[in-house]
């Protein structure tokens, strides 16, 4: 029996890969992902494939962790675009046949924090994979 962990590894898998079909396979029918950042919702297999294969750029994912419960899965995932690292997370819920149903993924900016509370904190170098 396949877990959402496994099938959400196989689609980031299959994603840098570029293969394609093999996106389509894990896909449920009607998939929705979820952008709340820039409020953009996307409706269907062939939607969500084509913004995939049309995103711009030279962009990889390197998985961080990934992390499951029954048909829901989370990941933790850095996006190197053109040279530039951009970590993220992803919610994915699967439907009854174990397919990717929905998407919803975080996208976060990095910034510096707000002065006043450099005695209470470290500062590290961003994550790196591993």
């Amino acid at each position: 029996m396949t877990t959402a962990e496994d099938t959400v590894l196989a689609y980031w898998d299959a994603c840098e890969a570029r293969d394609w079909p093999r996106v389509a396979a894990l896909l449920a029918d009607e998939v929705v992902y979820h952008l709340p950042q820039t409020r953009e919702r996307i409706r269907g297999r062939s939607a969500f494939l084509r913004f995939n294969q049309e995103y711009p750029g030279d962009w990889h994912v390197t998985v961080t962790r990934v992390a499951g419960a029954g048909p829901r899965a989370a990941t933790w995932i850095t996006c190197t675009v053109d040279g530039a690292d951009q970590p993220a997370v992803s919610f994915f819920d699967l439907d009854d046949a174990g397919r990717i149903a929905g998407i919803t993924e975080f996208w976060p900016e990095p910034y510096e924090p707000p002065a006043g509370r450099e005695h209470l904190v470290e500062r590290y170098a961003p994550a790196t994979p591993g």
